[in-house]
């Protein structure tokens, strides 16, 4: 057993995120940073439509990177 504590909220799709579509997600995060001045579900709808990523991995990815975006 690990002393490490369990992933939660978006970060926890990461590995799932990274083996479907093969990619790290920083690969996604500099994606976002052309749509970073977008909405949050015009983000999620440019992922999914520009890069056929599934709607809650795109959520996953944009409600993380949204979070880590300077005000």
């Amino acid at each position: 057993m690990t002393d490490e504590p369990k992933v939660k909220g978006p970060a926890s799709y990461f590995p799932s995120i990274e083996k479907t579509y093969g990619k790290p997600v920083a690969h996604w995060f500099k994606i976002l940073d052309s749509a970073k001045d977008k909405k949050h579900m015009e983000q999620v709808a440019f992922l999914k439509t520009e890069h056929k990523i599934g709607h809650g991995h795109a959520n996953a990815l944009v409600s993380y990177y949204r979070v880590r975006q300077p005000a």
